[in-house]
């Protein structure tokens, strides 16, 4: 009996899905050593001489803050860890597990940016009065307290990334 040669298309299809699989990986690790980095550069230096720090930032930040990487990154990461679960939706269902909680983890992130830190960004950065100091130092020990959090919900959804990715890899 002779071997039958696998079709072009099955091959390219494997290797997109397994090209989205590590751009999500990759996507995550970034978004998260740039939550590290915000955490031990920059709102160190916000918190460092509060009201004239935060006053720095706010003049730094008049043309572009971080968010703005946040919002181009954090989406594009939800949305490649839901078309990864998709794709990956057949294979064994421990692999489907671990990429729907890494989903949720990047999603709870989320939620955490919009609920938590959008509104402690506006008090530090737009609305409070410098001269409250006491709400900015509590402002800001909340925020610089609540990214780590962030960061860990980060970390756990790429830590079962790669446990789907140890479970295909080891299927095969």
């Amino acid at each position: 009996m002779a071997c039958l040669p696998v079709p072009i298309f099955a091959i390219k299809k494997k290797v997109m899905k397994t090209i989205l699989l590590f751009t999500t990986i990759t996507i995550t690790a970034g978004l998260i050593l740039v939550n590290i980095y915000t955490s031990l550069v920059d709102a160190t230096s916000w918190g460092s001489n509060i009201p004239n720090s935060i006053a720095a930032a706010r003049e730094y930040f008049k043309t572009v803050n971080p968010g703005y990487f946040f919002r181009i990154f954090s989406p594009v990461n939800q949305l490649l860890g839901l078309i990864v679960l998709i794709i990956f939706w057949k294979s064994a269902p421990a692999t489907r597990l671990y990429f729907g909680l890494a989903l949720v983890m990047y999603l709870a992130a989320e939620a955490m940016t919009f609920g938590y830190f959008y509104p402690r960004n506006d008090i530090m950065f737009k609305t409070a009065q410098l001269t409250d100091v006491e709400l900015l130092k509590k402002t800001w020990s909340e925020l610089n307290t609540m990214n780590w959090v962030r960061t860990l919900l980060l970390l756990i959804g790429l830590f079962l990334s790669f446990l789907s990715l140890h479970k295909i890899y080891s299927a095969r």
